[in-house]
């Protein structure tokens, strides 16, 4: 059953399986739209022109890339670490030399800006198919995963032992592992299509493959065990990455394990007393960081749910918590206090909504309304987070 507004229609009926996207906000936000409520318009329309340049996105795969990996297989995913430059006083400019946040455009010439703008298209066109009903969406959606993720000819290997090489020292490395953070919501895009009617039986048996190929990966390599092991955001993304995984793939025991081991292994040595995240806050970036590993957080967060493990009310015995470190960022995102820290290129304020929607569903305390209210008077109404939770 679906209803029409205008040239798109509103699907009813499908009930996907999500695990990052709460169902019932969505169902929620196809309620609104037909009740022609003005507040979730701006969301809707931001939707629509982003779904209208899904479609000028035509599929790519690891086949596209110049270069030959060191295995010799086009198939293997490669990326270069965007932070690392020529050294200027070597004649070759080897072996590269390391410059914090200030990104070598080298990097754009392998897989990784393929795959993230491939993941954002089937995310964008999944929403398209959910929210209005568009068949063309999914089914170019389905296209694309077929090409990157399943087609023979140009699939991607279910590995990134060349992620992040740095040339002269490193032909792959474990901080690689932070170029797939977008399965998070691949994994509830993949949901929302299984029951669109454009995915095969054999793509959908195909990518559960592949994903559990990937996950196994994850959890077993030399690199991944490296990445599960890093201190700063990479091994809460690596946590939050393998979770999402696992619960797609059938094993909840891996999310509630992580889960469990998040309490001592990230929250209490991430995050401060006073909520602030040291490790993110020496980055160059710093404001982006520290957003982006809690971003980690609350994806980490949910998935815990479907295990019954409560991350979100954890707290430490000397206050460290996921909560105390999103109101540290409260007077911040409320422009109360100005950042004190380094930030060498310009920060979007866009990117504090993807901590308070998520945090006003879960907490429901009106200091987070207050502060989406501020963010959505300064240009930020038309946010995506705003139909998801």
């Amino acid at each position: 059953m679906s209803t029409v507004i205008g040239h798109w229609s509103l699907v009813t009926d499908p009930q996907p399986r999500l695990f990052l996207w709460h169902d019932d906000a969505l169902a929620d936000a196809k309620d609104r739209i037909l009740s022609g409520d003005p507040s979730i318009q701006p969301s809707i329309d931001r939707l629509r022109s982003d779904i209208d340049r899904a479609f000028e996105f035509h599929p790519v795969s690891v086949m596209d890339k110049a270069v030959i990996p060191p295995s010799g297989d086009k198939h293997d995913f490669m990326s270069q670490s965007p932070y690392w430059w020529p050294d200027p006083d070597s004649a070759n400019g080897l072996p590269y030399i390391r410059r914090d946040g200030e990104i070598n455009l080298e990097a754009s010439n392998f897989d990784a800006d393929r795959l993230r703008a491939t993941c954002s298209a089937i995310e964008t066109l999944a929403l398209g198919w959910y929210f209005l009903d568009s068949e063309l969406a999914a089914q170019h959606a389905c296209r694309l995963l077929h090409v990157w993720f399943t087609d023979p000819a140009t699939r991607m290997n279910p590995h990134l032992e060349y992620g992040q090489a740095v040339p002269g020292r490193s032909d792959g490395r474990s901080v690689g592992i932070i170029g797939t953070t977008a399965f998070c919501r691949l994994i509830d895009a993949i949901g929302l299509l299984e029951v669109s009617g454009a995915m095969s039986d054999m793509d959908r048996a195909d990518l559960l493959m592949w994903m559990k190929s990937y996950r196994d990966w994850l959890i077993y390599s030399e690199l991944g065990r490296g990445e599960a092991n890093a201190k700063n955001n990479h091994g809460t993304w690596y946590d939050a990455q393998v979770a999402s995984i696992a619960l797609y793939t059938g094993d909840p025991r891996i999310t509630r394990a992580l889960a469990e081991e998040a309490r001592l292994d990230r929250i209490a040595r991430q995050i401060e007393p006073d909520g602030s995240q040291p490790h993110e806050l020496s980055r160059t970036r710093s404001n982006h960081y520290v957003v982006y590993n809690l971003r980690a957080y609350l994806s980490l967060a949910r998935f815990a749910e479907y295990t019954d493990t409560d991350l979100w009310h954890y707290s430490a015995d000397d206050g460290r918590s996921i909560r105390k470190a999103i109101d540290w960022l409260v007077p911040y995102a409320l422009h109360q206090k100005e950042w004190a820290w380094q930030q060498i290129t310009p920060f979007s304020r866009r990117e504090y909504v993807r901590i308070f929607r998520p945090a006003l569903s879960t907490y429901k305390d009106p200091t987070y309304q207050n502060v989406l209210d501020v963010l959505d008077a300064q240009g930020c109404a038309d946010h995506r987070e705003h139909l998801l939770w």
